[in-house]
């Protein structure tokens, strides 16, 4: 016997049940907010709006890699403690910093030379040296590619976290996992395409609007996961005071969310806020089933737990800064992006340091080098050698970016004897995994690590963009959104894909 379509009437005199009207009619919430889809791509909520301008997996090029993990260091990390050696600041450790030119510094952080604070020693066959602090990168440093000519715009903490972050100094531009996002869609329609996993103390420098869509659709913003926590999603189930929630009175409350979605909706033909609100409710359900899955360590073996740093009962931390307590969190953090990524994130972003904390619990070290960048250096370099040595070993490696970044570098000069005031004129950001070349350094800062070597042709934030767009098989020109009558891009009017990194 054929059975009836669901799809349409059964009374007598009445034409065929649309598709809308099903999804309204059964399935209680879930049905009416998946109906958010369904209005999109008939055109009711506007063309396409959050559909991103490339076709469902495809690309401008053929992609080296399909995903980004970015680790961001708050504050701004030394380069030539951890990954740029200079022997000429060894040799003139202690006497008169002379830069050959006026200098204006944040803080007049010109006193005498400082040496790194931690001898440097070479790694890998590729024979690069590095901080001692960051001894357990050099298990990986043959996959790794070093850019040491980066140099920024601003030595203000917020203006250059900003640029980093989406490639704009002021507030309401969108991040770069947005505009990937944006461009490439989700893999995995159960969990966001971008992911923030902030540092556990607090947010740095502008908070959540370095993630933000701005004036992308809303659904492209990062979502905040906090691994480690009891609650690490927000607001995704009841909290212990809603014990009183009921499964039907959930899916009533959803039910009436999406009556009120379609009336306004129906008055409001176009509107892309709408849209993005109702995709963000409908990835909320799903989320309900995958995200806690991919948040779950337990079934993660002792060993890898131990090879980034993560214990399943950690202790309660001494107050002073910690090497095991800034190993166990940011290797927490590691592994949750090895999941995510593993599980079809797009782009995950894992912060290090926060802008308030005292003592201090981020890499903005005017005072004491030794002291603030221990802790965190120690514990970065031995999540981030995990996470890349585990992505090799899972396959994932050859498909995924690893970028590390923070906004500027510190001057080779002193201030106050043992910490090191903002440099913006030149640091370093080193990538490895899908279609980088490892073992390589492009570009090279003076003698000192104040400048850039060649300063007519430094690298900027808009080539390291344009360069991860480009292995992600973007034409970073192309890849663009109409707003307030200028075509907007995530490298601006700028930009050049940094071909020495390139496998």
């Amino acid at each position: 016997m054929r059975h009836p379509s669901p799809f349409h009437r059964a009374t007598p005199g009445h034409g065929p049940v649309t598709r809308r009207e099903f999804l309204w009619r059964s399935g209680g919430g879930l049905g009416g907010i998946a109906l958010a889809s369904l209005l999109s791509g008939e055109g009711v909520l506007g063309s396409g709006a959050g559909e991103g301008p490339l076709p469902p997996g495809r690309a401008h090029h053929r992609p080296r890699a399909r995903r980004v993990i970015q680790l961001f260091m708050a504050g701004a990390a030394s380069h030539i403690d951890l990954f740029d050696y200079k022997p000429e600041l060894v040799k003139r450790d202690g006497q008169p910093s002379d830069f050959g030119e006026p200098v204006e510094a944040f803080q007049n952080g010109l006193g005498p030379w400082l040496k790194p604070v931690w001898p440097f020693r070479p790694h890998g066959q590729c024979g690069k040296p590095l901080g001692d602090v960051v001894s357990d990168l050099g298990r990986v440093v043959d996959e790794m590619a070093f850019i040491h000519n980066l140099v920024g715009k601003t030595g203000v903490h917020s203006q250059a976290t900003y640029l980093q972050s989406t490639g704009f100094q002021l507030p309401g531009f969108p991040g770069m996992g947005a505009w990937v996002g944006y461009g490439l869609g989700s893999i995995n329609e159960n969990l966001p395409s971008f992911v923030v996993l902030p540092d556990h103390r607090g947010f740095a420098s502008n908070g959540p609007k370095n993630w933000d869509a701005a004036f992308l659709p809303g659904q492209h913003a990062g979502t905040i996961l906090y691994p480690g926590r009891e609650t690490p999603i927000a607001d995704l189930f009841p909290g212990k005071a809603g014990g009183y929630v009921t499964g039907e009175g959930e899916a009533a409350g959803h039910r009436l969310m999406a009556e009120i979605n379609r009336r306004h909706a129906a008055t409001r033909e176009g509107d892309a806020r709408l849209d993005a609100r109702i995709r963000s409710y409908e990835l909320a359900a799903r989320m309900q089933l995958a995200a806690p899955e991919a948040m779950d360590l337990s079934r993660e073996p002792d060993a890898l737990l131990e090879r980034y740093g993560v214990r399943r009962n950690p202790p309660t931390w001494p107050a002073e800064i910690n090497a095991a307590e800034e190993a166990h969190h940011f290797g927490t953090k590691c592994l949750v992006a090895r999941r995510l990524v593993e599980r079809g994130v797009r782009f995950v972003q894992v912060w290090s340091g926060n802008d308030n904390s005292f003592p201090r619990r981020n890499w903005d070290s005017h005072e004491d080098i030794r002291q603030d960048h221990g802790a965190l250096a120690a514990g970065f370099a031995k999540g981030a050698s995990a996470l890349i040595e585990d992505l090799k070993q899972r396959g994932l490696l050859d498909d995924t970016i690893v970028l590390w970044t923070t906004e500027f570098g510190r001057m080779p000069s002193s201030q106050g004897g043992k910490g090191r005031d903002h440099n913006p004129y030149c640091f370093t950001n080193w990538l490895c995994g899908g279609g980088v070349r490892g073992g390589v350094t492009v570009g090279e800062s003076d003698e000192w690590g104040y400048k850039p070597r060649d300063r007519a042709n430094p690298t900027t934030v808009y080539d390291i963009h344009a360069t991860i767009l480009h292995l992600l098989g973007i034409d970073h020109t192309r890849l663009t959104f109409r707003h307030n009558g200028v075509d907007r891009r995530l490298t601006d009017v700028h930009g050049e894909v940094i071909r020495g990194v390139l496998a």
